[in-house]
């Protein structure tokens, strides 16, 4: 005789509070929006007539589009496991080759001859970069860091320590021209942000990235051709690297050799970092980087807004890079208390021990 069994499964987080704090604990993307809501909620508070105008949410937009162009490179080079420290050098480096040839005469032919030579540049710097890891099998922290010196090198070396004033009517509208209000280099972010969004979500190469990250071996016997892919990643961040060294130039009017350099290689790691990718690989998201640069670029105009020094202005950076990795580490050692874990309610529940 069968009986008709009732089972009464009782929801272990009734409270949708601790559901949300739950899942806000586990998810990156999640805890960081709101932690940039608490951020500008502060920053609104403490300048409210200044803060959310509309001139000075684009002033934002703007100051991160060098930071984000490289971010989004430097997250495919992060899931893979590696980093590239001398991407900021190589901005460097791109933007007064652009200025240099930039210089020769104001026609259109010298701008996009200008761009061109950027990106070229760029490329070759990446294809440096990649060719010492995937075939040479050097550390990616010991070759970038030699290459970031390297490439700063050159770049004194060829504009002799001088800045060059960019004659370029091309150059020049790019920073100074609009779309629908909005300036050209935010579009510029924009797009390669869908682009690149769009490739690592929906393309085979997007998830060879995450394999090749997550375990080169077994990506490798997978059929993954790993040595051409770090190849074809460093080189990625040599392009996006010369796009960057572009929107510098037209920025500034100028080749400026202390230009880019560490600050922007710092900010593109701490930006991935704090987006939640990982930096042993195989874990990160372009959305989760696009929120990391936009807490960053938060931060450093509310600092701009409380009239803080420029000599404090860095001391946050470091300790939000510091502060990324922890949580890394806190994520998977953390136990979190009974009462905000969740299981569903086929599953067994935990025993106590």
């Amino acid at each position: 005789m069968t009986q008709d069994l009732k089972v009464n499964i009782k929801d272990p987080t009734p409270n949708p509070v601790w559901r949300v704090i739950r899942e806000a604990a586990h998810s990156p993307n999640i805890s960081l929006a709101l932690a940039l809501g608490i951020l500008c909620l502060v920053m609104a508070g403490l300048r409210p007539e200044t803060f959310l105008s509309q001139g000075n949410l684009l002033n934002i937009a703007l100051a991160v589009v060098l930071m984000g162009l490289c971010a989004l490179a430097q997250t495919l080079v992060i899931l893979t496991g590696g980093i590239d420290i001398s991407v900021g050098s190589t901005v460097g480096l791109t933007s007064v080759v652009c200025a240099l040839v930039a210089s020769t005469g104001t026609s259109v032919g010298s701008g996009i001859g200008a761009m061109a030579a950027a990106v070229g540049v760029g490329i070759l710097c990446g294809m440096f970069n990649g060719a010492l890891i995937a075939w040479g099998r050097v550390s990616p922290l010991i070759a970038t860091l030699g290459t970031y010196t390297a490439y700063q090198g050159f770049t004194y070396i060829v504009t002799q320590g001088r800045s060059t004033a960019v004659l370029s009517d091309v150059l020049s509208s790019i920073n100074s021209a609009a779309v629908g209000g909005i300036p050209v280099p935010i579009w510029i972010l924009i797009v390669f942000a869908l682009v690149f969004g769009a490739f690592m979500s929906f393309t085979d190469f997007g998830r060879n990235v995450y394999a090749v990250g997550g375990n080169p071996v077994a990506a490798r016997l997978a059929g993954i051709n790993v040595k051409l892919y770090l190849f074809g990643i460093y080189s990625l961040v040599g392009l996006m690297a010369g796009v960057a060294g572009v929107v510098l130039t037209a920025k500034q009017g100028a080749g400026i050799p202390e230009s880019g350099a560490g600050d922007l290689s710092l900010l593109s790691i701490t930006a991935v970092a704090l987006g939640g990718a990982a930096l042993t690989g195989g874990i990160g998201t372009i959305s989760g980087t696009l929120l990391g640069v936009a807490v960053l670029g938060v931060l450093e105009n509310g600092l701009l807004l409380l009239n803080v020094s420029a000599l404090y202005q860095p001391v946050p950076r470091g300790f939000l890079l510091i502060l990324a990795v922890l949580i890394q580490q806190w994520r998977g050692t953390l136990r979190l208390p009974k009462y905000l874990k969740f299981r569903r309610p086929h599953e067994p529940a935990a025993k106590e021990e």
